[in-house]
């Protein structure tokens, strides 16, 4: 009976990713002023998984509940290429989805944007040099934007975008 109670009974080792309510506000007007000034108000953005372990897509789900609530913002998930602004891909590119992510990006609309979430999808994470796996996004499609973490925190994911959004309106 020893050992059957120890995962219950250990403390928790995560780490608390959360902000502080002042810090999400504070950093999402930031990206909400920037949004209107270089999107004329809304970023539409398609999620794609290219084989990911779906931690990155919990985290990019997080940020549409209620604590996030990133709509506020302007910042929208879409469900087709065609009505996106951005990519945000996630996990490294399998070989069977090389050409299901090459069709996504010839359907996103000029200027497309391409963001690499997750370590995975940054340059392979741990998959690289696998037979299954051609690598980073950027093996496969320019890449504008990666944010590295094995899952990138909400926190992480924000402040990134924000990074991009930025490096848009210097151009």
């Amino acid at each position: 009976m020893v050992g059957m109670f120890d995962n219950i009974m250990k403390p928790k080792i995560t780490e608390n990713f959360s902000f502080e309510d002042a810090e999400l506000e504070e950093l999402g007007i930031a990206l909400k002023n920037k949004i209107d000034k270089v999107f004329g108000g809304s970023l539409a953005i398609r999620e794609v998984d290219t084989g990911s372990d779906n931690s990155p897509e919990i985290e990019l789900v997080n940020l549409t509940t209620p604590y996030y609530d990133i709509e506020r913002f302007g910042i929208s998930f879409v469900a087709s290429p065609r009505h996106s602004d951005a990519l945000i891909v996630t996990g490294p590119v399998t070989r069977n989805m090389a050409l299901a992510l090459r069709k996504t990006y010839d359907a996103t609309p000029e200027p497309k944007l391409v963001i690499a979430l997750g370590d995975d999808a940054c340059d392979g994470g741990i998959f690289k040099n696998s037979y299954a796996v051609l690598g980073g996004v950027d093996k496969v499609i320019p890449v504008d934007m990666k944010i590295p973490g094995n899952p990138p925190s909400p926190k992480e994911i924000l402040k990134g975008l924000f990074a991009l959004i930025r490096q848009i309106e210097r151009q």
